[in-house]
């Protein structure tokens, strides 16, 4: 058995989107309000009689890198949007990762909560409690009939995102993924690629998160979020021992392939990574080659632009991040 079914689930995280009572949203919002927003978020943290004070680091946007900007943004810890707000964003992000709270996005606060596996409901539990500390210190933006008032319209209600990130090699290869997804977003999913909105699906990685945030409780939220991703891992383990029952040489020359061209090559564009280390993931899962699932995934971050120079410890031109690239690929998988 996998641990939290993360033979197909990479990571679940929990977004609840938040605003300032009295405060105009950021789209409108003065630099002085901006200011009241990121000094009032921080009180609340660091100023709380808690363990949480201690935990957490700041990451002003206007003091931080563009490289350190793209390092959160590849570790999921920040959004793109986040990153680009040089003039007031912010982030304060737990020293285990766990916790981002994204202040002066497209909300005046995001609280995102980000487990490994198939855990939504530890990591909503994580986020309620960062909400209640914030909401003890603060006056959100809230109405009786409506809920948690918010920038965009589908966010009104709870102003929870449910989301989950999934491998599915094996539907993408028997040629299924275009129903599957297609299926899951009549039904109040919506389906993106690896860094949310706007973004493609790299390496058989998909985003799935509700669509619907009015109406129903977070657990109830939750609870539906999670039986449509059970099925959708039944569909791709399902799909997995048929490729490998009917198609064992082929599946065993594909990941066999894949792992040569991955550990011997000597340029390697992101791309190419993420196409290669989906079959080697895949092979992994299926016992074809022995490779550590944790390792993998801990590649699949590190390998990206900025967490690659991040870790290099200086810029580097595009041909020249490929040929690391390569390097630091083959030197850890080897092991």
């Amino acid at each position: 058995m996998f641990d939290h079914d993360n033979d197909v689930v990479l990571s679940s995280r929990i977004r609840l989107a938040r605003n300032l009572k009295d405060i105009p949203f950021p789209s409108v919002m003065s630099d002085k309000d901006a200011l009241k927003v990121k000094e009032d978020i921080k009180k609340a943290i660091f100023d709380s009689k808690t363990i949480l004070s201690t935990q957490f680091a700041e990451y002003d946007m206007n003091k931080i890198s563009p490289l350190e900007r793209q390092s959160l943004v590849e570790r999921h810890l920040i959004s793109p949007d986040l990153a680009q707000n040089t003039k007031n964003g912010c982030a304060l992000i737990k020293n285990d990762s766990s916790v981002s709270i994204m202040i002066n996005e497209e909300d005046h606060l995001r609280i995102q909560t980000l487990f490994s596996g198939l855990n939504l409901l530890d990591a909503w539990d994580l986020a309620d409690k960062i909400d209640d500390l914030i909401e003890e210190n603060v006056n959100y933006a809230f109405n009786e009939k409506l809920g948690y008032l918010t920038s965009c319209p589908t966010n009104v209600g709870t102003g929870i995102r449910a989301s989950v990130m999934v491998h599915l090699p094996a539907l993408s290869i028997t040629g299924q993924i275009g129903n599957i997804l297609n299926s899951v977003s009549k039904i109040g999913i919506t389906v993106r690629g690896m860094y949310g909105e706007g973004t493609q699906s790299l390496g058989d990685i998909y985003q799935l998160s509700n669509q619907v945030t009015l109406g129903q409780n977070e657990r109830e939220i939750i609870e539906n979020q999670e039986g449509i991703v059970k099925q959708i891992i039944t569909n791709e383990r399902q799909a997995r021992e048929d490729l490998y029952k009917k198609r064992r040489i082929q599946i065993e020359d594909r990941v066999g392939r894949a792992y040569g061209l991955i550990t011997n090559a000597r340029v390697m564009s992101t791309q190419e990574f993420m196409r290669l280390i989906s079959d080697v993931r895949l092979g992994a899962v299926l016992n074809i080659i022995n490779i550590d699932l944790k390792k993998i995934d801990e590649l699949t971050t590190h390998i990206q632009p900025g967490n690659l120079q991040r870790i290099i410890g200086k810029q580097l031109e595009p041909y020249d991040r490929d040929v690391k690239r390569a390097e630091y690929v083959a030197k850890l998988i080897r092991g």
